[in-house]
């Protein structure tokens, strides 16, 4: 289970963060690693695209504000990655506990 969550977080960060991914999957180490990287490279280069980002993606502004802090206790782009890899792991969590059935016939044609 645990590699079907980092691979769907992988999914996640790569189309949020237009990431090119290979075909080998990745751990969640070298997903953390890529990710640090991008954050970093945006922190310098698209600051405001990446605080877009963070919105979109349900990143408490709090937490934010903590990560970019200049007495915060690791690197901007580690702290952020951080922050970015919980939540889509969180995202993934609750997707599978809250997991719907299809409903019968919902593929069939209603024309009227």
């Amino acid at each position: 289970m645990e590699n079907s969550i980092t691979k769907q977080t992988t999914e996640l960060i790569a189309r949020d963060f237009g990431l090119e991914i290979g075909e080998e999957p990745l751990t969640e180490e070298q997903l953390f690693d890529l990710l640090a990287n991008e954050v970093a490279y945006m922190i310098e280069h698209r600051l405001d695209f990446l605080l877009s980002l963070m919105y979109r993606l349900d990143v408490k502004e709090q937490a934010i504000r903590k990560a970019l802090a200049p007495d915060a206790p690791e690197i901007a782009n580690i702290g952020l990655a951080k922050l970015i890899l919980q939540r889509q792991k969180d995202r993934i969590f609750t997707k599978l506990k809250y997991k719907q059935e299809p409903l019968k016939g919902a593929d069939e044609d209603f024309s009227f």
